[in-house]
């Protein structure tokens, strides 16, 4: 049975649907800010919660990653026109690109989205390809695309644009040229898992380049073993975002209220 939601500071129950994906996504968005691998009030993380995909969690326009609560995240649907005329209506950018993505690509149930630094800065550079030297750079071999055609903010038409990038469901990460970078995955532990890689492997790559020395570079053979490998290791997400949810919890944090 699913978990009773906690209790609020003014002692009710949120009474909310989904509220297990809503703390997961709540305690994500903490993290990353206690990471620094936000941006002020300007990214976003999401999460479906339909069959289809189409229904979807994401965090409140112009709040703080580390400020979100399980009972603030907004449920959308893709499908709505009338989103943007909410009272409490999305950031225009997150409901272009998330919003385009969740509709379009039924496998990417949870989407996150950020212009975390070492990311950002492989983005800017003209050959942004993750080449794989290490263990966590090889686990992205062959399982992300690098956008080059960049448009301008993700307003509709920019995220549908970047929604068909992301068809092959081998595709799990997208390196935005001149923008940063996003992570898909089937929930909330596995994407979140994978961004923190991510940046981890972003940052050891543009620090191998800054050395200016030639790099020792994975055969793409031993590379796909071990992305592979990495696909097959167990339970790592969840086990990640459990640790991390106890921590918070440990502190006292409101995030799953």
């Amino acid at each position: 049975m699913p978990k009773p939601a906690p209790l609020s500071s003014s002692g009710a129950r949120p009474n909310l649907d989904h509220w297990d994906e809503r703390v997961d996504l709540a305690a994500a968005l903490r993290w990353t800010a206690r990471l620094n691998m936000h941006e002020a009030v300007a990214n976003h993380f999401s999460l479906a919660v339909s069959e289809d995909g189409s229904e979807f969690l994401i965090n409140p326009a112009a709040r703080h990653f580390a400020r979100i609560r399980a009972s603030q995240l907004l449920h959308l649907n893709a499908h709505d026109k009338s989103a943007l005329d909410r009272p409490d209506a999305p950031d225009p950018t997150a409901w272009g690109l998330h919003g385009s993505i969740h509709r379009l690509v039924p496998h990417a149930r949870c989407v996150m989205h950020v212009h975390s630094v070492h990311a950002t800065v492989l983005a800017s550079l003209a050959d942004s390809r993750l080449l794989p030297v290490d263990q966590n750079t090889a686990m992205f071999f062959n399982r992300y695309v690098v956008d080059e055609s960049y448009g301008g903010m993700a307003f509709e038409s920019e995220g549908t644009r970047c929604a068909g990038m992301l068809a092959d469901p081998k595709i799990k990460a997208m390196i935005m040229g001149n923008h940063g970078v996003l992570v898909i995955g089937q929930s909330v532990a596995e994407t979140f898992n994978r961004l923190y890689y991510f940046e981890r492997a972003a940052e050891t790559y543009v620090r191998a380049l800054q050395t200016g020395r030639q790099l020792r570079i994975l055969s793409d053979e031993i590379a796909e073993k071990t992305a592979r490998e990495w696909e097959d290791y167990p339970d790592q997400s969840g086990a990640h975002l459990s640790e991390l949810k106890a921590i918070l919890d440990d502190e006292g944090s409101d995030y799953a209220s």
